[in-house]
């Protein structure tokens, strides 16, 4: 059988979340911080542990068949490659940013400037589809400081808290765009990586669902379930399970994480009581 690739960031903000999903998917992934290369044991898998950067190429290339990588990156270096599923982290978003004594918030305010970047594509694109001309230095490291040397009257760089602008005496203006991780994958799979891709791809939808799910229990008064239930944003009819007390039911169902505390009161006010909120490890829809 053959073995499908995959590209994950040697070090980094990417590295341990990659190698955390993997590992809830069931597949027994070594960290690789002394390999370039290792194999799965528990799935057809050989795992590539690369430089950040050179992942869209080599996913180009078929050298990596898929990789875990940010959008943000596949966006900026423009390779014919396809993000099959994105992943729920590393979400940042690239934004324009200019020094906190700067007033304007507009985007003519860059006509004619210098802003430093490490995404020279994306801030032309965005430059382009607003008719402004400035002029770009491409930084790969440090993009922050740039205003403050005198290099550039404003940057476009990753944000994620917004912590490391402030830092630096900046703010931001304008968002580009937003991202997070992604599974990407090459156009050159065969038939049978695609399966496999399939099966990793099921694997991880059924990781991510439950992590936005949890299973929630209650006691219910009998006459009072009809009511409950209409109340819970459910996948389908709760479970119900007679108490040994008599009148009274145990009803058991799956919530949106995020809507538990919007429905709280409601279930509460029709007569749910011991509401329990538990995590699921995997759910398979």
């Amino acid at each position: 059988m053959q073995k499908i690739k995959i590209a994950i960031q040697k070090s980094g903000r990417l590295h341990d979340d990659s190698i955390q999903l993997l590992k809830e998917c069931g597949i027994k992934a070594e960290t690789g911080r002394d390999q370039l290369k290792v194999e799965v044991p528990n799935f057809p898998m050989e795992i590539l542990y690369l430089r950040n950067s050179d992942i869209p190429q080599y996913l180009e290339d078929g050298v990596a068949d898929l990789a875990i990588v940010g959008e943000n990156l596949l966006i900026e270096e423009q390779k014919n490659v396809v993000a099959v599923q994105k992943l729920g982290f590393s979400k940042c978003r690239v934004s324009l940013a200019v020094p906190k004594s700067v007033s304007d918030n507009e985007i003519q305010y860059f006509e004619g400037k210098k802003i430093a970047t490490s995404y020279p594509n994306t801030l032309q694109n965005f430059l382009n589809e607003n008719g402004i001309k400035a002029e770009i230095h491409v930084i790969s490291g440090s993009v922050e400081i740039a205003p403050n040397i005198g290099l550039a009257d404003g940057i476009c760089d990753i944000v994620s808290s917004g912590s490391t602008l402030f830092q630096n005496g900046l703010r931001e203006t304008h968002v580009l765009l937003k991202s997070e991780a992604v599974l990407a994958k090459s156009m050159k799979l065969n038939p049978e990586k695609e399966e496999l891709l399939k099966k990793l791809v099921f694997r991880i939808q059924s990781v991510l669902k439950a992590r936005k799910s949890k299973y929630i229990l209650m006691n219910v008064p009998n006459e009072k379930i009809s009511e409950v239930s209409k109340i819970l944003p459910v996948l389908k009819s709760p479970t119900v399970m007679p108490l040994a007390e008599p009148g009274w039911s145990s009803l058991h169902s799956v919530i949106d994480e995020d809507k538990f505390w919007d429905v709280i009161d409601e279930l509460k006010s029709a007569g749910a009581e011991g509401i329990l909120v538990v995590p699921i490890d995997k759910m398979v829809v």
